[in-house]
């Protein structure tokens, strides 16, 4: 692992309504704007829209995919914006600094259009 690494890429599929309803079952988020059109609408949204955790989670995998998770020594996000209903998230990542056996890393969820929805960071045991 050096400075400059880049992790393998993590692609998923669109978000589905049914992706909303498992993933608010397992978190037990049942914040009725993610699974419920009515609320949504009524909340001046088009749509349900993801909740911001799931994509943390994905980039957790995406994080867990590289290195196993007893070497993760932090890890934390920013939402940057909104994912909506059937978009399809990208997670990539960047080593940024390797210093005293820990690699920082910047981490990215990024919508097909370009839109970026979550920003992070990880250090973790090189």
């Amino acid at each position: 692992m050096k400075t400059g690494d880049s992790l393998p890429e993590l692609q998923l599929a669109g978000i589905s309504r049914t992706t909303l309803a498992l993933y608010a079952g397992a978190s037990g988020d049942h914040n009725p704007m993610h699974i419920d059109l009515d609320v949504a609408r009524s909340g001046g949204m088009d749509d349900v829209f993801a909740h911001g955790m799931l994509s943390m989670a994905y980039l957790g995998r995406l994080l867990t995919n590289y290195v196993p998770q007893e070497r993760i020594c932090s890890y934390g996000v920013r939402f940057a914006a909104i994912t909506p209903l059937h978009a399809k998230p990208t997670c990539t990542g960047t080593v940024t600094k390797v210093d005293d056996g820990l690699a920082h890393l910047d981490l990215t969820v990024t919508l097909a259009d370009g839109t970026v929805t979550l920003r992070g960071d990880a250090v973790v045991a090189a």
